[in-house]
This record gives C-alpha cells, sequence and structure tokens, in this order.
C-alpha cells in the first residue's frame, strides 16, 4: 500500500465531509475521484496528504513513498525563474550533484594530480549518469512541450504567464519528479484538446499510482481503471472507467432506493404501532421496545435527494428561416497577425457545432464575430427571424449586482414560474437558499453559471456559446447536455470538454491555416476521420522512403544533398603533391564544418518554427515581426550553407579523383 486512509472521519466545523472511510491505494493504480461539487473531493486529498487532520481514525502513508500534489492554491507561487528552471527544480537531486561536479571539475584545474580528488570526480559523473543527469533538460523540454508551450517560452520568466499557463508548468514540473502517487485535482482546467491527449497519454504510461479529481468524463473514461465516488459522506469504490461506474452506479442505486422505501414502510409501521399502544399499560413495554429498534436503527439515506430530476423546457418566439448565419470572405487580424484570412462558412437550422482546436487559434474570436461583437472584414448575413443569446465569460458584467440570483432570473423575460426558475437554477448548482444570495457576494464561477443559466432560460433560436461547462459538475453538464439535446434551436460553441462535444454537437469546425475547416458529423466520426487522415500520411510517407531506397547512387547524387561525408575516400599515403594534399584536407575541414553549421541553422529553423506556431506571439506585433524576421534571415542561410556544401562535396571528388 502506497497510502490510505483507515476509519476516518473529517469534518468542518458542523459539516461532516467523510465519515469512517477506509481506502487504500495500491501500487499502479489510475484512480478517478468523483463526486458533486462541494462534497469535499479537494478537502480530501488534502486530508491524504495530511494538510488537514482527520477528526478520528488515521492517515497512512508507506515507508519511503513519495507523493506529489497538484492543487488550484500552487498558483499563488511566484518567481523570476524561467518557466524551464522551475521545471528542472523536479531533478533537485541532480541539479546539486551537477553543482558539486562543477567545484570538483575547478579544483582538479588547480589540483589535477590529487589520485583522490580524480577517483572523486569520476565517480560522481558515473553517479550522475546512472540517475540519468544527461537527459534532464530534454526531457523536460519535451514534457513542457506536450502541455502546449513553444521552445521560445522556456526561457521566459514564471511570472510573466497567466494563472493557466502556470499551472502548466507546475504539473510539468510533478509530472518530472515521478512521485510514487500523483494526486491531481482538475488537471485538465487550464489545458486545450491537444495537451489533454498528450497528458492521457503520458498518465497511461506513468508507472507510479495516480488519482485524479476531474468533470471531464471522457478523460476519465480513458485514463482511469477505478472509481472512487464521495457519495453521502462516504467513499463508494468501483473496479472499472467512468462507464462501468454509471452502469453500477444505476444499480447499486435502485437497491438502494428499494430498501430505503423498505425501511420507511417499517418505520411506518411501527411509528404506527408505538403511537397507538404507547399509552396502554399492557403494550407500554412492547411500544417502548419499539422506540429504541427506531432509534438504533440505521437510516438508508432516500437517493431521489441526491438525484434531482430536471428538465429544462424551452420555449422558442420564433421558427428560424432555413439558413441561420452565413459568413463569407472573412478575414480576421490583429495588426500584422492573421487569425483568419478569406474562409466562407454557413451555418444551417438544427446544426450544433463545436469549434475546436488548440488555444491561440482564434476559436474565441470566430465566435464573437458569428455574435457581432468582434470587428471583421467580410460579411456576416444573418438568416431569417434568428433571434441570438450569447454566453461568454465577459456576459458576467452584465449581471445586475444588486439583485439576488432569483431577480435576475425572473427579469430576463423567461415567463416562467418561481418553481420552474428555482429548478433551473438547481440544474445550476443553487438550491435552497442559495437563490436568494445577492449576485455581488457571489464568486467569479458563481456568476458564470447564473449567466448560463440566463442563456440557457431565453426564448433564443440560436445559442453561442463560450465554454459552457467551465465551473459545472458531472451532474450539470449531463443535465445540460439533455437539455441542448431537446433544444430545436440551433447552436455553435467552444468546449474543450470532449465528453460534451460528442454529446451535444453534431457538426465540427476547426480553423486550419486560417481556414474554417467544416466537418459533417459528431465528434466520434470526425476523430476517426482525423485518424484515417494520419495512417494514410503516415503510410505515403512510407511510401516514398521506400521509392528513396530503390533510387540508384548516381541518382540521390543528382537529387540530394549528401549527409556526411562518409562516401567520401579517405586519405591515403599514395605519394601526391603536397599542395593537393594541403588543398584536400582543407575541403575536408571545410566539409565538417559546414556540416556543423547546418546542424546548428536546422535546429534553430525548428525552434523558430516553433516559436511563430505559438499563439503568445500574436499579442505582441513587435515580437512578431522579429520571429518573422528572424525566420526569414534562418532559411536564406541555411539555403546558403545547403548550396555551399553541395559545391564543397563536388569539390572533393575532384581532388579524390586526382589523388588515386
Amino acid at each position: 500500500m502506497l497510502a490510505g486512509l483507515q476509519d476516518v472521519t473529517f469534518e468542518f466545523g458542523a459539516r461532516t465531509i467523510v465519515r469512517d472511510a477506509t481506502w487504500h491505494i495500491q501500487p499502479g493504480e489510475r484512480i478517478g475521484l468523483i463526486g458533486y461539487n462541494g462534497t469535499g473531493k479537494s478537502t480530501l486529498l488534502k486530508v491524504l496528504v495530511s494538510e488537514y487532520l482527520p477528526s478520528s481514525g488515521t492517515v497512512e502513508r508507506g515507508r519511503g513513498t513519495t507523493i506529489g500534489y497538484l492543487h488550484q492554491d500552487l498558483l499563488s507561487f511566484d518567481t523570476n525563474e524561467s518557466i524551464l528552471q522551475v521545471a528542472l527544480g523536479a531533478f533537485e537531486k541532480i541539479l546539486l550533484l551537477e553543482k558539486e561536479i562543477e567545484i570538483l571539475g575547478n579544483r582538479l584545474e588547480k589540483e589535477h594530480e590529487d589520485e583522490a580528488l580524480l577517483h572523486e570526480y569520476s565517480d560522481k559523473l558515473h553517479e550522475l549518469e546512472m540517475l540519468g543527469g544527461y537527459n534532464i533538460h530534454h526531457q523536460t523540454e519535451e514534457v513542457l512541450q506536450g502541455l502546449g508551450f513553444a521552445n521560445s517560452d522556456l526561457q521566459r520568466p514564471y511570472k510573466e504567464f497567466s494563472g493557466g499557463w502556470r499551472m502548466r508548468v507546475l504539473l510539468a514540473k510533478m509530472i518530472l519528479q515521478q512521485p510514487d502517487l500523483l494526486l491531481l485535482d482538475e488537471p485538465t482546467n487550464h489545458l486545450d484538446l491537444p495537451s489533454i491527449e498528450w497528458l492521457e497519454k503520458y498518465l497511461l504510461h506513468y508507472k507510479g499510482s495516480v488519482v485524479i479529481v476531474s468533470h471531464d468524463k471522457y478523460f476519465l473514461n480513458r485514463m482511469v481503471t477505478k472509481i472512487v465516488e464521495l457519495y453521502q459522506q462516504q467513499l463508494h469504490f468501483y473496479n472499472g472507467n467512468f462507464d462501468f461506474y454509471e452502469t453500477e452506479k444505476e444499480m447499486r442505486l435502485e437497491l438502494q432506493q428499494r430498501a430505503f422505501e423498505n425501511q420507511q414502510e417499517y418505520i411506518r409501521q411501527q411509528e404506527r404501532f408505538i403511537e397507538r399502544f404507547r399509552a396502554k399499560a399492557t403494550k407500554a413495554a412492547a411500544a417502548q421496545s419499539a422506540m429504541k429498534r427506531l432509534d438504533k436503527l440505521g437510516r438508508i439515506e432516500d437517493v431521489s435527494v441526491d438525484r434531482p430530476e430536471i428538465k429544462i423546457n424551452f420555449q422558442l418566439d420564433k421558427v428560424p428561416g432555413k439558413i441561420i448565419c452565413t459568413l463569407k470572405h472573412l478575414s480576421k487580424s490583429f495588426g500584422d497577425i492573421r487569425i483568419i484570412e478569406n474562409t466562407s462558412a454557413e451555418i444551417n437550422r438544427g446544426d450544433k457545432i463545436a469549434l475546436i482546436g488548440a488555444n491561440g487559434k482564434g476559436k474565441s474570436t470566430l465566435l464573437r464575430i458569428v455574435a457581432g461583437t468582434e470587428s471583421f472584414k467580410g460579411e456576416r448575413i444573418w438568416g431569417h427571424n434568428v433571434e441570438e443569446s450569447f454566453y461568454a465569460q465577459h456576459q458576467l458584467e452584465a449581471l445586475n449586482v444588486q439583485q439576488t440570483i432569483l431577480e435576475e432570473m425572473r427579469n430576463c423575460g423567461s415567463q416562467k414560474t418561481e418553481q420552474e426558475l428555482r429548478t433551473l437554477l438547481g440544474c445550476f448548482l443553487f438550491s435552497g437558499d442559495d437563490v436568494e444570495k445577492k449576485i455581488k457576494v457571489l464568486s467569479g464561477g458563481e456568476k458564470a453559471r447564473v449567466a448560463l443559466a440566463k442563456t440557457m432560460v431565453s426564448k433564443a433560436n440560436f445559442l453561442i456559446l463560450d465554454e459552457p461547462t467551465n465551473h459545472l459538475d458531472l451532474l450539470s453538464i449531463d443535465l445540460l447536455i439533455e437539455a441542448l439535446n431537446r433544444y430545436q434551436g440551433s447552436l455553435i460553441m467552444v468546449s474543450h470538454d470532449r465528453h460534451f462535444i460528442s454529446k451535444a454537437a453534431n457538426r465540427i469546425w476547426e480553423i486550419e491555416n486560417y481556414e474554417i475547416k467544416d466537418f459533417a458529423g459528431g465528434y466520434e466520426e470526425w476523430m476517426e476521420w482525423k485518424e484515417r487522415k494520419k495512417a494514410e500520411a503516415a503510410k505515403n510517407s512510407v511510401a516514398v522512403k521506400q521509392q528513396e531506397k530503390k533510387t540508384s547512387p548516381e541518382e540521390k547524387k543528382t537529387t540530394e544533398r549528401p549527409k556526411s561525408a562518409a562516401p567520401v575516400k579517405p586519405v591515403t599515403n599514395t605519394p601526391i603533391d603536397k599542395e593537393l594534399k594541403r588543398e584536400l584536407q582543407k575541403q575536408q575541414k571545410n566539409l565538417q564544418q559546414l556540416e556543423e553549421r547546418i546542424a546548428t541553422l536546422t535546429q534553430q529553423k525548428t525552434t523558430l518554427e516553433a516559436q511563430l506556431a505559438s499563439p503568445d506571439i500574436y499579442s505582441d506585433k513587435n515580437k512578431f515581426l522579429a520571429a518573422e524576421s528572424n525566420y526569414q534571415k534562418n532559411s536564406e542561410a541555411l539555403a546558403a550553407a545547403n548550396s555551399e556544401y553541395e559545391q564543397t562535396f563536388e569539390k572533393l571528388l575532384e581532388l579524390e579523383e586526382k589523388n588515386k
């Protein structure tokens, strides 16, 4: 066992988070920790790492077990160090060893005859090699790039990055530390789709155990082999992925509900017996015994209390025409930074479009263009009878902070009854007296849920939704999916939640090469299509390589630049003219230097391409122009070096011929 809880009860004041919980985390497990918002999942992780002490019971940890814990509170960390240095902090032992080796090396320069010092230096180098010290920079860069950072970002100060990007750096550091147990609290919150996919692949091969708190069903389904649910102050265990959990949970709840109903009937019978006979002397003892039995009875919870049956019913005032919106020859740039260029698309009645892709590709910009809140070149033409409603984070500013949540909902013109509004707000995690809270006292996440509720209750026949699942738990996301599936209007949305996209969208848009790429199908079909394209590209690449192998050496000389000077016949001891020999050696040296220069320029080109592909560079015009200029200079220098290499190689061949 790596770590765990034994008969643990934890309470916050009068509120019990978990009662008499036992949980043993074994090596190699990938566990999803789930539960409704507010049940205490993050708190439970803090109990596991002993940040909070249990009210009773014990928190256990195996001898020598290392734990890495990624949580939202880490965002308070700040430093002027580069993100590469922050992530390299994962290799604390190796970095200390490198400093020791550097000190020993400096001493050896002065005391080079000290044999003991030489042995110590050699031992340290061997230890560094055994620890993989020569690979840590490459490994760190690989992880940071996998999480979405460009090469040009790696030397930038950590403090320059926003909260979401900082969390990625700390996630990279934690992954590189490779603890025995990795605790991840909402790791996908700050990741785009490519980074989520990279994290999945990495964690699937992670040798340690992983516990993940997440509201991303798709991520959980692919990642975990065990589900631990915090439900009604108890931990419930399911040995399977999320799909398995849902099936098993449904069966358990049905059994629990039947047991609850049977127990309630038993309680009613006993209460009737007590009420009837407690005043009769001959039955008083029996009535007292029945009362004691009821007092000792372990009460079964009512399932329906935690499983609200909420239906969001949409009422559309108008039926729109066949075409909702036509986009013609759209172009959008910020100064010299292109987002989209001369691209066209059309949204039809019944379309439920997911606009997806990596961060920085212009998804939210395109959404604002559709909504009419962003300037652009080209045409955006509304169809007949279209009434739109736009949900985005900036909509929070439109809320009246002096009103209560319920008042804000009453004043949005939906004409729903108070009970209907309360039911709807329950879907968005506002229940009971919560609806009487003033908007001004709500957190950012709570305000976002109010704004989304207002969008959903409107009578619009076209919804524009920017990250609608942020701040929602699993149940609320499912209720939102159900609502959107019943919605008779059209919509376009941006989301990184693949489960949500796969269930709510029937069409995919992707911004690629400054154009809108339209796929007429759902997310799963789109993924299959992408995989087929990738497989075809790989197949074509193999075919090209096979064809190259068949090409004769003579043909290769005319079509390819030699990769090295290996084909050159080495200089022999045959007597030749001294001047020819000197020239031969000179050209061999030139060739070697050109190879090194080409390798350096090629590496620089890769770095510059990654820099130009980074979304962050487009926010600074000067940086973008400088990067573009550097890329142009690099390309010209590389072309010149290749040309010089070919000329030198030909000259070397001629000299070799003379040497025969």
